[in-house]
């Protein structure tokens, strides 16, 4: 459940997630160059995997609202990444991946966030989670390199307001609904990780910024203004009844799926997994494929 008291992000040395079921002593560090990853999610049916320290039901795809605040009524859905037009692989199972150990079962299945009759791959994911800014690079190779019966898509987590996640949140679903959200993604983790103009740490990483300092949706506007969307307009669809049940929603589908670390994979609401289940980066691709080729051939 995520009804527990939201947690920080830490970053161990050999690897780095953030989740909102451990301690919450540490202050949020940059990732250390080491491999990293979440806490493996927690199977519904399956036994626990432990949590390594960090984590983006009901899971319809969220209702367009009104186009009079002024998002788009055709991003209603989280945007998909366009991937290159891979040959599919045919689906072999060898024994290398195991259920309940690299991947573990939804249940029960939950529905796509977007509108598609392809194999969705989602990442679950915050701008302010530092094994996700480590991440992210993997992302876009795997995202990339998908086969054409496969899109990739994305589910911001919400669940560590001390770092400024629901502000995150938010941006990313307004970018989203006004079309730029793709385009700044790399922006905006370096928005947070390098120039620090979205960091929830104060200068010099000596701790947390308390909560009335953290960067706001008209910081998060400037970035995404370099992108064309208009801050005004920016601010005011973030703040529209859209955005709000595109948000809602989001935290639905993050505690339907099981999710407890970010980031964490799933495919077609039915296969949870992190870099920790699947064993590593370049595992992480391989394990994405295997459960598209898994899910295509309906096994």
């Amino acid at each position: 459940m995520l009804k527990r008291l939201p947690l920080l992000c830490v970053s161990l040395l050999a690897l780095a997630a953030c989740s909102n079921n451990s301690d919450n002593s540490g202050a949020a560090q940059s990732p250390a160059p080491a491999p990293a990853a979440s806490a493996p999610a927690q199977p519904a049916a399956a036994p626990a995997t432990p949590a390594t320290a960090p984590a983006p039901a009901a899971a319809a795809t969220a209702a367009a609202a009104p186009a009079s605040d002024g998002a788009r009524p055709e991003a209603a859905a989280p945007a998909e990444t366009p991937s290159a037009a891979a040959k599919a692989e045919p689906f072999v199972d060898d024994g290398k991946w195991v259920e309940g150990k690299n991947y573990f079962r939804i249940e029960p299945a939950q529905s796509k966030i977007t509108n598609t009759d392809k194999v969705e791959v989602v990442e679950v994911f915050s701008y302010g989670c530092p094994a996700c800014n480590q991440f992210h690079p993997t992302v876009n190779q795997l995202a990339s390199s998908l086969p054409a019966n496969a899109v990739m898509a994305y589910l911001p987590a919400s669940f560590i307001p001390q770092e400024n996640w629901p502000m995150l949140q938010r941006a990313f679903l307004t970018a989203q609904a006004l079309g730029v959200a793709d385009k700044a993604n790399d922006a905006m983790y370096d928005a947070v990780w390098k120039t620090s103009e979205l960091s929830a740490m104060k200068p010099g990483g000596q701790g947390l910024k308390p909560m009335s300092a953290l960067p706001t949706l008209e910081d998060a506007a400037k970035v995404y203004a370099k992108f064309g969307a208009d801050p005004k307009e920016f601010v005011a669809v973030a703040n529209s009844f859209t955005i709000n049940t595109k948000a809602k929603r989001a935290d639905e589908l993050v505690k339907a799926y099981g999710v407890e670390g970010t980031p964490t994979m799933v495919v077609d609401g039915k296969y949870r997994y992190d870099v920790t289940s699947a064993g590593g980066y370049p595992q992480i691709i391989e394990l994405t494929k295997w459960l598209v080729a898994k899910e295509a051939a309906g096994k």
